[in-house]
């Protein structure tokens, strides 16, 4: 496995377990979306570089324009929950509790 394939693989895996484990609140959650987003960037961009891939070449710029609305999406769910809720953890957050 070459080395940049095993850091983005590394660098997916981290994102993910950031996200499954560090669930506490909100921003770490969306922190490590966002490296999930930059790790299949790069690898997409690496991906269509070494394979001279012309017709995929667009594909790595539009999933970062995603990532960019996505993280101001998640932006505004963070400013809307904490005026709400009063904090951004996800355990105030929750609509099973009274």
């Amino acid at each position: 496995m070459p080395s940049t394939q095993f850091s983005l693989t590394a660098m997916y895996l981290m994102g993910l377990m950031g996200t499954t484990l560090h669930r506490n609140h909100l921003l770490s959650v969306l922190l490590c979306l966002e490296g999930l987003m930059l790790s299949l960037f790069l690898f997409l961009a690496i991906w269509s570089l070494q394979n001279n891939a012309t017709s995929f070449t667009t594909t790595p710029m539009l999933l970062l324009a995603f990532s960019a609305c996505e993280a101001g999406a998640g932006l505004a769910l963070l400013v809307a929950s904490t005026r709400t809720h009063g904090a951004a953890t996800l355990n105030s957050m929750t609509s099973l509790r009274w």
